[in-house]
């Protein structure tokens, strides 16, 4: 294991790294989006006025010890962190994406645990459905595939039912406070 300030000090080349070699592609409007949560880097860019490849030789020649590892949108649509983004006409959608090495097993509800830590991979399930804009039939998709979770690890349908409206209640209230002070919230426009 490495040292505690590792995480630290890697944050803290990442940024500058960012502000002194990446800002001007984002601020010539050759990259539309960039985000980038740890080590896991999303950039949407109009491919009419720059390449990926351009890009990705850009980085992998600023520092000798970063080095891109790319992937690319297929079909319109591409995996980032655990969601999916496609890219249609005019906008993006997303989904829940797991990776396939993902397992349905939480703490199961017969062992010897406290219910605040059996029911808390549900509750972050739950939240993630709730406060994401998924479409319904991909937010139905998403309950069926917690109830097949809970019901592998015997968690009581009649729980998880209670869970999810308490979750939801709770989501709908931040959302309605977050849309009162900034605004109602505007759809992400995809570029070409």
């Amino acid at each position: 294991m490495g040292s505690p300030i590792s995480s630290l000090i890697a944050e803290i080349f990442l940024q500058q790294y960012e502000d002194k070699n990446s800002k001007h592609l984002i601020d010539t409007k050759n990259i539309a989006y960039y985000a980038r949560y740890v080590g896991d880097i999303l950039i949407i860019f109009d491919t009419t006025k720059i390449n990926p490849h351009t890009i990705t030789r850009h980085i992998n020649n600023i520092h000798s010890n970063i080095k891109l590892n790319t992937t690319y949108e297929q079909h319109k649509s591409i995996d980032f962190l655990d969601l999916t983004i496609t890219r249609q006409h005019e906008k993006l959608e997303i989904d829940i994406y797991r990776k396939p090495t993902t397992t349905d097993t939480t703490i199961n509800f017969l062992s010897n645990h406290p219910i605040e830590q059996k029911t808390a991979a549900y509750r972050y399930h739950l939240t993630r459905m709730h406060a994401l804009p998924l479409d319904p039939k991909k937010k139905q998709k998403e309950w069926k595939i917690i109830q097949t979770i809970a019901k592998s690890n015997n968690i009581p349908q009649q729980l998880l039912q209670k869970l999810n409206q308490r979750v939801q209640q709770k989501t709908d209230k931040t959302l309605i406070r977050k849309t009162k002070k900034s605004g109602p919230l505007s759809p992400i426009i995809a570029q070409k």
